[in-house]
């Protein structure tokens, strides 16, 4: 790939990992991005980073303009993208600081546009395939790069996208386990859909950081929990996404 994009969460708004660092200001017919772009280099590729929440972590999930970011990546000649974002485990296998490489999701949100397509042409209806959404080629380069640098990981996964911005109740903790969910984040839907609808390969790397509020023997988590976990482990995404990005 000539150009990738990078779609950065929790602990990585503002990477240190470029070479050749400059932003840019980019507008879309959707609106603002959470903050300007970042362009780079990372092993000789052209990368350009989104940083999801923006650089202050200031945009809750529910107002982050997905369409814009994507929108945004495949206008600068974007040919697929990396997303990293934060989760909490569903399941006692996946542990704090473990890396999952998912391979199906389950929308659960309620509030944010998921199409680019608000109107159609006449009798040309647009249904985007979406039975596998992750990108097999990039999960497959996610999951080598895991095994090669020896981190702790998982293959495969569903995650559950939740509206928040409020954590789940435990019931609702419960259900998602029951419906066959591994992890969960605020994140990943429309994120996702709306890179494949742009026809843009997308895949993602998620940190597990708590165990949501399932396990009755620990305390339920809390944002600060979230984000010392995540920072106490960033290194391992930044290294994955360079191992990455350096092979694409």
């Amino acid at each position: 790939m000539k150009t990738i994009g990078i779609i950065g969460g929790s602990g990585l708004e503002d990477p240190d990992f470029f070479e050749n660092r400059r932003e840019l200001d980019i507008s879309t017919p959707y609106g603002p991005p959470s903050s300007p772009l970042v362009a780079g280099t990372i092993a000789g590729h052209d990368v350009i980073l989104v940083s999801r929440h923006g650089r202050e972590h200031t945009v809750p999930p529910t107002h982050v303009n997905n369409r814009a970011h994507v929108w945004a990546l495949r206008e600068l000649g974007c040919e697929g993208v990396l997303a990293s974002t934060a989760v909490g485990s569903l399941r006692r296998r996946i542990d704090r600081g473990h890396l999952v490489v998912p391979d199906q999701f389950i929308d659960f949100t309620r509030r944010r546009p998921v199409s680019f397509y608000e109107v159609y042409e006449p009798h040309k209806p647009m249904h985007t395939p979406m039975a596998d959404p992750f990108d097999a080629a990039l999960r497959a380069q996610l999951v080598e790069s895991c095994r090669e640098l020896g981190l702790p990981h998982h293959d495969g996964g569903t995650v559950i996208t939740i509206e928040g911005s409020r954590f789940s109740t435990r019931a609702e903790s419960f259900m998602f386990r029951e419906w066959g969910a591994d992890i969960i984040n605020m994140s990943t839907a429309p994120e996702c859909i709306l890179a494949n609808e742009a026809g843009l390969p997308y895949a993602a790397v998620a940190m597990s950081t708590d165990y949501d509020c399932w396990k009755t023997d620990e305390p339920p988590v809390t944002w600060e929990d979230v984000l010392r976990i995540f920072r106490e482990n960033a290194l391992r995404v930044t290294t994955l996404l360079v191992a990455v990005v350096a092979k694409l």
